[in-house]
């Protein structure tokens, strides 16, 4: 339960001081813990940096989509 509201916090924006604090942690190594990234954080990182797409032109998947090494490789991290 700790976990996931740590988690949803950081999410939402909330400064990981103020977990930290929140959750009664001396070192804020241990509550580094907790902000580890998680997949939907990947995919909207990915999603930002996708042009924006144009009226006129139909959506298009990017390149880097299409690289398997490159997908694996960050569905690992």
């Amino acid at each position: 339960m700790r976990h996931t509201t740590a988690v949803h916090l950081l999410e939402a924006g909330v400064e990981v001081n103020v977990i930290r604090g929140w959750l009664g942690h001396v070192s804020l190594t241990t509550t580094n813990r907790y902000a580890e990234i998680t997949l939907r954080m990947k995919t909207e990182a990915l999603t930002l940096c996708e042009p924006p797409v144009s009226a006129a032109a139909p959506p298009r998947r990017p390149g880097w989509h299409d690289d398997l090494v490159l997908m694996d490789w960050l569905s690992s991290l």
